[in-house]
């Protein structure tokens, strides 16, 4: 992929008007550049701490961006809202363009969201709702990550290390076609006018941003196509580089989330840095040894019934009448404890036919061992107590409880 940055194009012919996106400078590297040097001036460069994962949410119009938020928010462990540029460019010129479908330059896009990066609610991660939109804009990603990680180099070893970690990039894009994107522009055009119509008619409440994109069909077509002809591709290019997640957003919402939900599975050894990762490395995945746990389950249960009839049946039977009488007691709370002192389970084995068998029916068994000296005899000539060992073993099942409503 090329991955040299974007330059100036051809300049307007003598006496055309010029306007704020030919003025703006398409060299990446100097855009980058200088709104770093201002940050580093401005800050101080150990205290030039971005977030630790990056979720470059990208989509269509009316894709869906605003509405799937909060669940990506959700499903990835975040709390802080998101980075909206759109938001981020509220100039008098930005709305202009904006309004007429086109895009603010890129030189105030990064300026600006660079610094917002820096925020200490985006320490562990943002979404970036509408960046990159250009080829501009993925040149300066790039540099951004190239940077991070060379401060992360840097700081190693040092007591800031802890804020220069490996960084994560996800791109996210949430597709639709041409026809759904017009019609859930005008769609959303409608709703806020009639929103606006009502707040302006009883005083209460705030008005919503209108968009002219939102009223008229010519433009909400262009706007869509400007999202094809630069975004996407934008977006595109980063498909080798980073985890690329490419999300179906044509259905219903609970729809859109389950694509989403396929498509963010957490792949921690792909988001550490590597001194922990190789510390991880040889610890199996969950999903590894969970393949076959119900087939192995069932082996060892048939093997206890065929291999240690005696001792299985003692385990049922203990099981039967000792522990589901409790259980039964808290079908409510699905959790019972039950502590026992029963010598069956001084062997290892029937611990494990205890665990196994209410593996089986559907519950999640624990038990824990706990040793307490019991004082037996004193020496009243020393003073010295002899004690025994008193073992009590701590059950503790947990299952699904009842829902049922409390008033």
């Amino acid at each position: 992929m090329d991955s040299s940055p974007a330059k100036t194009p051809a300049q307007p012919a003598p006496g055309a008007p010029q306007k704020l996106q030919d003025l703006e400078i398409k060299d990446a590297q100097l855009i980058f550049n200088a709104a770093w040097s201002d940050l580093e001036a401005e800050v101080g460069r150990e205290f030039l701490r971005f977030p630790k994962e990056f979720i470059l949410l990208g989509g269509a119009p009316g894709a869906g961006k605003g509405t799937n938020t909060d669940f990506i928010l959700k499903a990835r462990g975040l709390t802080c809202q998101p980075v909206v540029i759109s938001a981020l460019l509220d100039s008098p010129e930005a709305k202009r363009i904006k309004d007429a479908g086109g895009m603010v330059g890129d030189r105030e896009v990064v300026r600006l969201l660079l610094r917002r990066l820096l925020e200490e609610e985006y320490r562990d991660g943002v979404i970036l709702d509408g960046f990159p939109r250009t080829k501009v804009q993925v040149e300066c990603l790039k540099l951004l990550v190239q940077r991070i990680q060379a401060l992360r180099l840097e700081f190693h070893g040092t007591p800031h290390a802890i804020h220069f970690r490996q960084p994560t990039i996800h791109i996210m894009v949430l597709f639709v076609d041409e026809k759904t994107s017009v019609e859930r522009q005008l769609h959303r055009g409608r709703e806020v006018k009639a929103y606006n119509d009502e707040v302006r008619r009883t005083g209460v409440g705030d008005l919503m941003e209108e968009r002219g994109t939102d009223y008229d069909e010519g433009l909400a077509r262009r706007r869509y196509r400007v999202f094809k002809e630069q975004t996407w591709e934008a977006l595109q290019s980063l498909k080798e580089v980073y985890h690329y997640h490419f999300i179906n957003a044509q259905g219903a919402v609970d729809e859109v989330e389950q694509n989403i939900l396929k498509e963010l599975q957490y792949q921690s050894s792909l988001e550490l840095d590597p001194g922990t990762h190789e510390r991880l490395r040889f610890l199996p995945l969950a999903s590894q040894i969970i393949v076959h746990a119900r087939q192995e389950l069932v082996k060892r249960l048939d093997g206890y019934a065929l291999d240690h009839p005696a001792l299985f049946e003692r385990v049922i039977q203990y099981i039967e009448r000792k522990i589901m009488p409790i259980v039964l007691r808290h079908a409510i709370s699905g959790v019972a404890s039950v502590n026992s002192e029963d010598h069956v389970f001084d062997d290892p084995l029937a611990l494990a036919m205890l665990i196994d068998v209410f593996s089986e029916r559907g519950y999640h068994a624990v038990v824990d061992l706990h040793r307490i000296e019991v004082p037996e005899r004193i020496d009243l000539s020393t003073g010295a107590i002899t004690c025994r060992i008193k073992k009590v073993y701590r059950v503790q099942i947990r299952f699904q409880g009842s829902e049922i409503r409390r008033g």
